[in-house]
């Protein structure tokens, strides 16, 4: 890199520095509406803390906020905006347990779009640079892209844990209802028959349980604990058990044999899945037999033939 493209590029980095200490200046920077209204509510009564949860920014995203200032906000919503899907984004993240703060989630990615830009940017200068070059379109165009790549890949990874979590939750999900429903069998009640399996079980979908007890313990009523969670997972044979619950304990309703029937329809969707994986792996199988070992085959048994062809009509 030659003297005049590192001046430009420090020049660069002190006049975005210098934007930024301006627009976080407050003439620039607009009062909102949550830090007017905070005054008044310093006297509110804190929450239970067996209610809350981890919605706070891990220490990476907390350091990044408190780097980038008022930027970082503006950097959410503008990706915000341009990305989308912010209902898809909360349901993922409550099917994974979490706080469905979409905020964070659009930091996360931001990161992730930083990280990507800067390996971007240093990949193709290296190989520039090994090539004795150097173009800064190129260098550009890589650092755009790797920041798209970043951005999409948070959101595909997000994609992978729910898949994830619930292929657990499936595996988990017969033995729970079985227990349940021998516990009701016995002559406990539901609430009851919940407690026992989460004392003896452990698992992602122990852990949703769990949730909705420790919050029935906290004052919520239990209908409404088992109606949120049933709303927020992503497991269509979870929140119809959940509603099965809910109705039995709302009218008094027969309840194990509901569970074995819906343990029974989680067995023969885990047998149909099976199949269905692997009717897809006989057909990926067939690609290397079809494009590799086939047209070898076919080369060895026509080549003698070819150059036979070939010594006649020469």
């Amino acid at each position: 890199m030659t003297n005049w493209w590192l001046g430009a590029a420090l020049g660069l980095l002190a006049a975005l520095g210098a934007l930024l200490a301006i627009r976080a200046t407050p003439p620039m920077r607009p009062i909102r509406l949550s830090d007017r209204i905070a005054p008044y509510l310093a006297d509110a009564p804190a929450p239970s803390r067996l209610l809350a949860r981890p919605t706070g920014p891990a220490p990476p995203l907390e350091l990044v906020r408190q780097l980038l200032g008022p930027a970082a906000s503006d950097l959410v919503r503008w990706l915000d905006r341009m990305v989308g899907g912010s209902a898809s984004v909360r349901r993922r993240l409550g099917g994974l347990g979490l706080a469905p703060d979409v905020d964070d989630f659009r930091m996360e990615q931001v990161v992730w779009g930083g990280l990507g830009m800067i390996g971007g940017a240093l990949g193709l200068t290296g190989l520039t640079y090994l090539r004795g070059g150097f173009d800064p379109v190129l260098i550009a165009g890589a650092a755009l892209i790797g920041a798209a790549g970043g951005v999409l890949a948070r959101d595909w990874w997000l994609t992978q844990q729910v898949q994830r979590r619930e292929r657990a939750m499936l595996a988990e999900f017969p033995v729970i209802a079985d227990l349940l429903a021998l516990a009701v069998l016995a002559g406990e009640a539901p609430i009851d028959a919940m407690q026992r399996v989460c004392r003896l079980t452990r698992g992602e979908l122990t852990r949703d349980l769990q949730t909705a007890l420790d919050e029935a313990k906290a004052g919520k009523p239990i209908t409404k604990a088992l109606g949120e969670l049933a709303e927020r997972t992503t497991l269509e044979p979870f929140s119809r058990f959940l509603q099965g619950l809910l109705v039995a304990i709302e009218r008094g309703t027969p309840l194990a044999d509901v569970l074995r029937a819906q343990a029974t329809d989680v067995r023969e969707h885990s047998k149909r899945a099976l199949l269905e994986a692997g009717g897809r792996k006989e057909l990926q199988m067939m690609v290397p037999v079809v494009f590799l070992i086939l047209p070898v085959t076919v080369l060895f048994a026509l080549y003698p033939g070819l150059l036979t062809l070939m010594s006649l009509s020469s």
